[in-house]
């Protein structure tokens, strides 16, 4: 199944005892397939999946499953620290009704590429579903060039790249050198524009729970009607934004701009901390000027 446009990397609504918010994760759901966000990857790191427990992902992924009911695609993200337990989520998350999974690679002591093909390889054999291979070197220690990425699509179901890596030319190597062996999309909010514009099919954002029909707007302009005018005056109004969330906690960030744009998602998990009032006053005055473009 292609899959393009934006996939907004969900937050996971709790209550104020950090327990999981169905009703929330129903209403956050709603605003995305509202704004025209063509796909939600929840549990991934915007969605706090290192404070949850095996069930609670497994609760997450069915609820927000059966939130999209089908209107836009979900790709829960499955990745653990053993092949066999992103194995169980992945063919859990099949079993709901996911439309792909989304995985990152075991993240505390890297892979070599042998070993991160072989974890690859068990887990796309054991689903029938795309899989999006998380690429955040930053957190995984993995660090791939371009023809190690592209090796990836050779692997059965790995058909996607989330690309978190900020390393823009390889990026552009990617797109320009290998768009024929494995589908990227861009993971670094400020260089959205950059890798659209290049020819990216897509971009997995954060920034999408806070401003979804900007986002939408953002990629229709550049993907689809390749509008580079009008795609500058929108990134100029949102590269403010993009650039305070990567300059703290991203969780943390996006979860108080829900909360001064009125749509809360309640608080984060311990050990993260909530955003300095400060910070969010540098975000609230940036998305206001944001939601009128």
């Amino acid at each position: 199944m292609a899959t393009t446009g934006v996939l907004t990397a969900l937050v996971t609504p709790f209550h104020a005892d950090g327990s999981i918010d169905d009703a929330g994760i129903q209403r956050h759901v709603d605003r995305q397939v509202a704004a025209g966000i063509h796909a939600v990857v929840p549990l991934g790191t915007t969605g706090e999946f290192t404070t949850m427990t095996h069930d609670e992902r497994k609760h997450v992924t069915e609820a927000v499953i059966e939130a999209a009911a089908g209107r836009i695609g979900v790709f829960p993200h499955t990745g653990a620290q053993s092949t066999a337990e992103t194995i169980e989520l992945s063919v859990h998350a099949q079993k709901a009704g996911a439309t792909g999974l989304m995985i990152v690679p075991p993240y505390y002591d890297p892979l070599s590429i042998p070993a991160l093909h072989a974890h690859l390889t068990a887990v796309g054999e054991a689903v029938d579903i795309p899989i999006v291979y998380y690429n955040v070197p930053g957190a995984t220690g993995i660090r791939l060039d371009a023809e190690e990425l592209a090796a990836l699509g050779d692997i059965k179901n790995v058909d996607y790249i989330k690309d978190t890596s900020g390393d823009f030319t390889t990026v552009t190597a990617m797109l320009i050198g290998n768009a024929d062996r494995i589908t990227l999309f861009n993971g670094w909010d400020t260089l959205t524009f950059g890798a659209l514009a290049t020819g990216a099919k897509g971009s997995v954002w954060g920034m999408g729970n806070l401003l979804p029909e900007q986002a939408v707007r953002l990629f229709e302009a550049l993907a689809i009607k390749g509008d580079l005018i009008e795609g500058r005056r929108l990134w100029k109004g949102l590269w403010k934004v993009n650039s305070l969330l990567e300059s703290t906690n991203y969780v943390a960030a996006i979860k108080g701009g829900l909360e001064d744009l009125g749509f809360s998602a309640g608080p984060v998990r311990a050990p993260l901390q909530p955003a300095s009032a400060e910070f969010r006053a540098e975000l609230a005055t940036a998305l206001r000027a944001a939601l009128v473009l």
